[in-house]
């Protein structure tokens, strides 16, 4: 039997047994509470009758045996107690005098006799209230003295046949009956609907199945690589596996609300709406790819759930990869210039220039114009950055602009992280280059190359860094808007989360050791924008020698 079954018979059961014992006491006390009630109204009715002041004067002059039943019978006294019965309702109202005799009776043959019950306690001046039988049958009664100037002269008898008790029960017996069979009508409906939210809230689901449920989703939860974090439709936490609190640096987010979580904007967006597609994020040092989509059952919205996968070492690995790639391109531009210089070398001395060739090989030995590759790579001492900046140069030649070193570029010592410093520089860089390259703006193109302008210098422990560009200028009207996560002027499918991350991960990264990256000069109307940040602590100089 399902549960849901079997609550709906137990509270059933309940019910039914609590109407039960409820309606049997009611039952049980029916019989008495009516007698009382109307033992208490023939009380009021006797004690009014036997208050009236005409009714004392008459039982005062009626006293002793001789009494004529014809007279009693047109009577005052007679007269009152039917017109009180028939007011009233009772079986009968009875008026005495201290023999006993009745001087007002229902039955007028019945009158100047003495009464059918003792009116002892009455006459003594006792009030009394009896069940008792008497000419008119069993009845519910009281009895009452009548006062004359402070002496007893009679009594007022007042009684309620039991068979209209009995009527009344049976009523109050049926009324009873009704109000339960309706409390247990209500019980049962409220029992079904009780049932169905039941269904509803467990998904039709049985207690083995949702233990079985829990177990599961435990085991897998928490065994997954990716992090998982589950939100119902009023936008709390129910769900969070250990992956996705250490990825999203949340400690006990478990009943807590969305917005009380410190997330970033970016994955509180994604949270908000479902986003199939992972988009990058940043959580202090890490890069992870988050995505989401939407819970229904039956119809029923039940919330978001948000997916989380690292992609810090990835994207480790892929700034260096990019370090290497650009050392081998500088290579690259070195080889297929050593060619071309060769072949020059070859040609001259083939054809007997031989002042010439010596005057060439002067020029690459340092002496000439086309003996470096990037003017004032000598002032940076750092070995990873010379090679870092010489391959940018290469690298942007490629992509038709010139890359030059400012005039106080002076680097000393050695890095301590030369990927985290190649890195910062290498967006900065790629950014600008990426800046001189966009084709359509008015400021570079086939008539008017770009050119980039870097510039490093060691103050002590820090490195400071310029890039200054000949692109249009940054277009957003905050500037600090190109340093927030996803905001890029370019897409690349190919880009697992897409694009949009360079700058954001580089002002965390700077941020994370004390320094910053900011816009110095956002550029625009022919001038282009100047990025400046500040390495702190990141240089060795004990280790370095300036050549």
């Amino acid at each position: 039997m399902r549960l849901r079954t079997q609550v709906l018979l137990l509270q059933l059961a309940v019910i039914a047994v609590s109407l039960a014992v409820g309606f049997g006491l009611v039952i049980s006390g029916a019989d008495d509470r009516v007698r009382d009630e109307y033992a208490q109204r023939a009380l009021a009715i006797a004690q009014s009758v036997a208050a009236d002041a005409t009714v004392a004067d008459e039982v005062a002059a009626r006293q002793g045996g001789n009494l004529d039943p014809a007279e009693l019978a047109a009577g005052p006294l007679q007269t009152e107690a039917n017109a009180v019965r028939d007011r009233t309702g009772a079986l009968f109202v009875v008026i005495g005098n201290t023999a006993g005799l009745r001087l007002a009776h229902p039955e007028d043959d019945q009158l100047g006799d003495p009464v059918s019950t003792d009116p002892s306690a009455a006459l003594a001046g006792a009030e009394e209230v009896t069940t008792d039988r008497g000419t008119l049958g069993e009845s519910v009664r009281a009895k009452v003295p009548v006062v004359d100037d402070g002496q007893v002269v009679g009594f007022v008898s007042v009684g309620v046949s039991t068979e209209r008790l009995a009527t009344e029960t049976r009523r109050d017996v049926v009324a009873t009956g009704i109000i339960a069979a309706a409390a247990l009508g209500v019980g049962a409906l409220g029992s079904m609907l009780l049932a169905r939210r039941w269904r509803r809230l467990t998904l039709g689901l049985e207690p083995d199945e949702l233990t079985e449920l829990v177990r599961e989703q435990g085991a897998v939860l928490h065994s997954i690589a990716d992090g998982v974090l589950a939100v119902d439709s009023d936008g709390v936490v129910r769900v969070a596996n250990d992956t996705a609190r250490r990825l999203l640096d949340v400690s006990d987010p478990i009943g807590a609300r969305v917005d009380d979580l410190d997330l970033s904007p970016r994955i509180r967006g994604v949270l908000a709406r479902p986003t199939a597609d992972p988009i990058a994020a940043g959580i202090g040092d890490r890069v992870v790819l988050v995505s989401s989509h939407t819970v229904e059952a039956d119809g029923r919205d039940l919330g978001m759930v948000l997916s989380v996968v690292d992609r810090t070492d990835v994207e480790r690995l892929t700034r260096e990869v990019d370090s290497i790639r650009a050392m081998s391109t500088a290579l690259r531009a070195h080889r297929h210039e050593t060619a071309n210089r060769m072949h020059v070398l070859a040609g001259l001395l083939r054809h007997g220039h031989t002042d010439e060739a010596l005057e060439y090989l002067d020029e690459l030995g340092g002496g000439g114009p086309q003996g470096a590759l990037l003017d004032g790579l000598d002032n940076v001492g750092e070995p990873h950055l010379q090679a870092f900046l010489d391959a940018k140069a290469a690298h942007a030649r490629e992509r038709a602009t010139t890359l030059t070193l400012g005039d106080q570029t002076w680097v000393q010592g050695s890095l301590r992280d030369p990927v985290m410093a190649t890195t910062v520089v290498g967006n900065l860089v790629d950014n600008a280059i990426d800046a001189c390259a966009h084709t359509g703006t008015g400021h570079t193109g086939p008539d008017r190359p770009g050119s980039v302008e870097v510039e490093v210098i060691t103050d002590g422990d820090d490195l400071l860094i310029s890039v200054a560009d000949s692109g249009p200028g940054i277009a957003f009207d905050d500037p600090d808007e190109i340093f927030a996560e996803g905001v890029t002027t370019k897409t690349d499918p190919t880009v697992p989360g897409g694009r949009g991350m360079g700058l954001a991960l580089s002002r965390q990264l700077v941020r994370r050791i004390g320094g910053d990256i900011w816009v110095a000069d956002p550029g625009g109307d022919g001038a282009g924008a100047v990025l400046v940040a500040r390495l702190p602590g990141v240089m060795d100089a004990s280790e370095g020698e300036i050549r």
